[in-house]
């Protein structure tokens, strides 16, 4: 991977996709200062201050489009959880792509395709880490959220976590694309708290609200309602 950092930026998702025929594959753009970054739903993702990660990864893995692109998010979520277990904390992964610590958020992926209509021009995989966050900060959001900080109890190398991060991606990511989401299908489960549970899952402006099975081996969940009438929902959030 390289590495191109940016002293300041609105946000790195879109400084890749306006720049992506000049950014080679396999580049992270990363700053520690980003002033309107967002989510998924056209969230606004909070700046936390400079002690944080807000990154995205360029990736051109082919000029056609490929299911498995899809699943790239989910990929990157294991991959954040596992780093974040070696801080000795516990990680529970929220369909399809979210990260949390004890019911609260601590990371979030948003990823994005660039086209031109004929071809694939890459793919971008944004991500925002809460590393160093005072819990005066954290209580400010509107949902709950923490960092690893206040996890942990110590100071965060920003640095060194965001390497972590992607020499454990890169060590994935071509068998991933080979393989598919059933290469980490059961390491994604084993940190899932959704499963058995009752959820409400949006899906553009429809929610589907039932039991939360399974996650199939192409990384859809898998949703029996209370007409125990099953839905395989491939894109959405739950609430």
């Amino acid at each position: 991977m390289d590495f191109l950092y940016l002293e300041e930026i609105d946000s790195t998702n879109k400084y890749a996709k306006e720049r992506v025929n000049d950014i080679k594959d396999m580049t992270v753009v990363y700053t520690f200062n980003q002033t309107a970054g967002r989510g998924r739903l056209q969230r606004k993702w909070s700046y936390m201050g400079e002690d944080n990660i807000y990154a995205s990864i360029v990736l051109k893995p082919s000029n056609v489009y490929k299911e498995v692109y899809s699943n790239l998010t989910q990929l990157l979520c294991l991959v954040l959880a596992e780093t974040f277990e070696e801080y000795g904390i516990e990680p529970q992964i929220k369909w399809p792509n979210d990260i949390r610590v004890n019911g609260k958020k601590i990371s979030g992926i948003l990823a994005e395709g660039i086209n031109n209509g004929k071809y694939l021009e890459g793919l971008v995989l944004g991500f925002g880490v809460n590393l160093n966050v005072s819990k005066e900060l954290i209580e400010k959001i509107d949902q709950p959220a923490t960092s690893l900080n206040i996890e942990t109890g110590m100071y965060i190398d920003k640095e060194y976590f965001l390497k972590k991060v992607i020499d454990k991606f890169c060590l994935y990511y071509n068998k991933f694309i080979e393989e598919g989401f059933l290469l980490i299908r059961d390491d994604y489960l084993r940190r899932a708290e959704f499963l058995n549970k009752e959820v409400a899952v949006k899906v553009f402006d429809k929610t589907y609200s039932g039991i939360a099975e399974d996650v199939t081996p192409n990384g859809a969940l898998k949703l029996r309602d209370k007409n125990n009438q099953e839905h395989i929902l491939l894109i959405g959030d739950i609430l």
